[in-house]
């Protein structure tokens, strides 16, 4: 079963898939989630209200629009270019997240937003 999001951020508007992990099973139940975007060179990150553990597969090399949960934070994170510790032109976590989505669609578009533009995840 494809479990689609709408996620909306400031005057962006984006269409994700998440996966079948416990990750994305845990979010999906706790939709609509809403915080301020984090701006972390091309990474957007909030907090959200759940306290999950880091997975088996959880990792820093990010694709271009993957979502991620960030144990540390706790945080959904959407990756959408280099960030300040990446090696190259690829996203990179500042530590281990848990993959759990991907924006379809063009991911670049998250350049407009600004720091502290509210954010809402919702299911589509």
């Amino acid at each position: 079963m494809a479990r689609t999001v709408k996620i909306t951020c400031g005057k962006i508007y984006l269409t994700a898939e998440l996966d079948d992990s416990p990750t994305a099973q845990a979010i999906w139940k706790a939709l609509p989630l809403r915080g301020r975007a984090n701006r972390w060179g091309d990474e957007i990150y909030f907090t959200i209200p759940l306290e999950l553990p880091a997975e088996k597969g959880a990792r820093q090399d990010m694709e271009m629009g993957e979502l991620g949960y960030w144990p540390q934070g706790p945080a959904f994170c959407i990756f959408f270019g280099p960030t300040p510790v990446s090696a190259g032109d690829k996203p990179r976590a500042y530590s281990p997240v848990n993959p759990f989505g991907r924006v379809l669609g063009d991911a670049t578009a998250l350049r407009a937003v600004a720091d502290g533009e509210p954010v809402v995840v919702e299911r589509a």
